[in-house]
């Protein structure tokens, strides 16, 4: 839709207005000790709520000192170094596993783990209709609002849709967590043919197949994949499945789910908290920044210039002149975070088989430069470690996989811990989530419309 000239120069007239009579001065934050993003003075989160899900940890509190400690990240109860090492180990894909394990809060038995794959296979293909009404006809230039639009629109073919009993929340669970690949993968489909020019390619899932291979067969003109890129797909999949309820989309899906809605009103409103570049989005960014810095860095190896064109975005002026190294620092992971960890070295390992190693090289100098510039600007020495979207942009683009397509794979990784935490939610929350906000607008007489100015 084009902008209306006349009308967007009467909003833009106001929009200054508009912006002061919004911004609230940041001492009355301090004076009536506003917990800022849910977040203590200290860093740590404000606790609001309990989960068996998802266990992250990156610090303790010792006498009231926060101390740094090494990453550690559980699915119920389970170390995800340790889950990703098993089925590694026995070479085959741990996503179906890992929804599971979140849904049902126990690793399923070898019988357990083949029916709920055929169940998930049996869920993936949509509605007869829905691919040509919700999609096709309707394409987006970003797919993770398609993504929400088209969760909202499955609600119209569910006869069920508002039931929120357990049973019938796991049902749509299971077939929103199955369905979430074709949704994306038709929507850059679509984004591709009439955004980009390029030919439409609508390919079925094929129901023996994993998430991670359907995902492939299904944005790939030719269906052809290599083994090896389904498995480390599969493997970051498995890495950002679930962070706790206390990450934004999480949280979003409790926030929502407590007021008792339906279950795709909470997982859309999931979906557009990860699209923020300050969430699930930062891995695009991060791909930018780095084209950025390679654009602007004649020398890949001098820790000066990196550091000189470092400092100039971390003083806003250079890349998109906020100040901010995405990918480094986390809201609790302080020396390091688990999953970018593992997925540093499958990134390593891809980049010496594809002849980037230099590129990979500028990656780790960055991610160990980063945290001395950020101490010597800011005078802070808060430790800063890179986040798991530091290099799974990287390995994806290694993997061939689209852009468009990089924030989309994580709501897909992550649908299936928002499902365990919305039933959560209504199985033990009870209560609408409904914290304060305090007024601090002076109080002004009403004046009738003659006697305004």
């Amino acid at each position: 839709m084009k902008m209306n000239e006349k009308r967007d120069q009467f909003l833009k007239k106001y929009s200054g207005i508009m912006d002061t009579h919004n911004r609230i001065p940041l001492d009355l934050y301090e004076r009536y000790n506003v917990k800022r993003g849910l977040r203590n003075s200290d860093g740590t989160g404000v606790l609001v709520g309990l989960t068996e899900i998802g266990d992250v940890h990156g610090y303790i509190m010792e006498e009231g000192d926060k101390i740094p400690v090494e990453g550690v990240l559980r699915y119920r109860g389970i170390d995800v170094k340790e889950l990703s090492k098993g089925f590694q180990q026995e070479k085959r894909f741990g996503f179906e596993e890992t929804i599971f394990l979140l849904l049902f809060g126990y690793l399923p038995s070898s019988e357990e783990l083949s029916n709920f794959n055929e169940q998930i296979g049996d869920f993936r293909e949509l509605p007869d209709q829905f691919t040509e009404d919700m999609i096709l006809k309707a394409p987006s230039n970003n797919i993770m609002n398609k993504l929400a639009r088209s969760v909202l629109a499955a609600y119209s073919f569910d006869d069920y849709a508002e039931d929120i009993s357990v049973w019938n929340m796991l049902r749509q669970s299971v077939k929103l967590i199955a369905q979430l690949p074709t949704m994306a993968a038709y929507a850059y489909q679509a984004k591709a043919y009439y955004y980009m020019g390029k030919s439409l390619f609508i390919h079925k899932p094929d129901p023996s197949l994993s998430t991670a291979e359907n995902l492939l067969l299904m944005i790939r003109p030719n269906r052809k994949y290599k083994d090896i890129e389904a498995e480390i797909l599969d493997l970051s999949l498995v890495l950002h499945a679930e962070h706790g309820g206390g990450n934004n989309s999480a949280f979003s899906t409790h926030v929502v789910s407590s007021s008792g809605t339906d279950t795709y009103s909470a997982i859309a409103a999931a979906i557009g908290s990860l699209k923020g570049p300050l969430h699930g989005g930062a891995n695009i960014q991060v791909a930018r920044m780095m084209d950025d810095i390679k654009k602007h860095v004649s020398d890949w190896k001098s820790d000066k210039e990196i550091s000189e064109y470092v400092t100039k975005i971390l003083m806003k002026d250079a890349f998109d002149k906020k100040g901010l190294i995405y990918g480094m620092g986390h809201a609790v992971y302080t020396l390091s975070d688990p999953r970018a960890e593992i997925l540093k070295e499958k990134a390593r390992e891809l980049a010496a088989s594809s002849d980037r190693m230099d590129e990979f090289c500028l990656f780790e100098k960055i991610e160990n430069l980063v945290p001395g510039i950020f101490q010597k600007l800011k005078n802070n020495d808060k430790p800063l470690c890179a986040n798991v979207d530091f290099y799974s942009g990287f390995v994806y683009s290694i993997l061939n996989i689209p852009e468009d397509l990089y924030t989309p794979i994580f709501a897909i990784a992550r649908i299936p811990g928002w499902c365990a935490h919305r039933v959560e939610e209504i199985v033990s929350g009870g209560r609408i989530i409904r914290p304060a906000y305090k007024s601090v607008s002076p109080r002004v007489p009403y004046s009738s419309l003659k006697n305004r100015g």
